[in-house]
């Protein structure tokens, strides 16, 4: 939980509040965690425009000490569609 609370705050007050954590999974090679995050992307822009909202999945490293030290979107795609599109 602290791992998943750490991301959601790094993600409030860096990129946009996570709509969604998909996976949180220990790393094998290296100490500490991969999470998978979903967000919400551009909100107000989207609605203003009367556009479907994006959804960027984010993988974020976490170290042992249970903080974000890297992260990436590795995708982005209508909130609408099935299927993820290759940035």
């Amino acid at each position: 939980m602290k791992i998943m609370d750490n991301v959601t705050n790094f993600f409030k007050d860096h990129i946009a509040p996570p709509h969604k954590v998909i996976s949180v999974k220990k790393r094998e090679e290296e100490e500490g965690w991969r999470v998978l995050v979903e967000v919400v992307e551009e909100r107000e822009y989207m609605r203003k425009y009367a556009h479907d909202e994006m959804v960027g999945l984010y993988e974020v490293f976490v170290g042992s000490d249970k903080e974000v030290e890297e992260f990436n979107r590795i995708s982005l795609r209508f909130r609408s569609d099935l299927e993820e599109q290759e940035q």
